[in-house]
């Protein structure tokens, strides 16, 4: 009795050592790196913005397009390509639970980085509301068509595509379902 106590122990034993914790991103924010200028820093958080120290390793993004292989350590991870100006930043990253990507604005002023996130949302009705103020004023059109393509040229300007403001829109519908 005592040996079968003691394998039953074993295996129960073997089997929790088997399926250990997997570390996953499932929620990141870029920041200014406080360590070199004009870098950026990607923080592993929960939903709450709680900096998850437990994430340690190397995790695949997909920064604007590239793909980059990030160093976690405690949560945190530099990303080391230097901003000579302001842009847009798309992050991505992919792992069992999905895909996770957003999109931030970084403005440069004074050798500071300023990241601002920019909403799917946003995106979707700066459009619709300058063909909604176009339709209901027939005066507005030409204004409308112009504002829009300053809109395009400032987004295509700043690094932001349109492959990459389409995919921005399209996670953000995913993942609100």
């Amino acid at each position: 009795m005592k040996k079968l106590l003691l394998i039953f122990c074993l295996i129960t034993a073997a089997h929790s050592f088997a399926f250990a914790d997997k570390t996953a991103i499932n929620h990141f924010v870029i920041k200014e790196n406080p360590f070199a200028v004009d870098e950026v820093a990607v923080v592993a958080t929960d939903t709450a913005g709680v900096i998850q120290e437990n994430v340690n390793g190397v995790f695949t993004f997909v920064m604007n397009g590239f793909t980059e292989e990030l160093k976690f350590d405690k949560g945190t991870a530099f990303y080391r390509h230097k901003l000579d100006r302001s842009s847009f930043l798309y992050a991505k990253h992919m792992n069992d639970s999905g895909t996770h990507a957003i999109l931030y604005y970084i403005y440069k002023h004074d050798s500071k980085l300023s990241p601002f996130h920019i909403s799917w949302i946003l995106l979707i009705a700066i459009p619709l509301l300058l063909v909604l103020l176009a339709y209901m004023f027939k005066r507005f059109i030409i204004i409308a068509v112009v504002i829009f393509c300053i809109f395009l040229y400032f987004n295509y300007h700043n690094g932001l595509s349109i492959p990459t403001f389409f995919e921005s829109i399209i996670d953000g519908l995913k993942n609100m379902f």
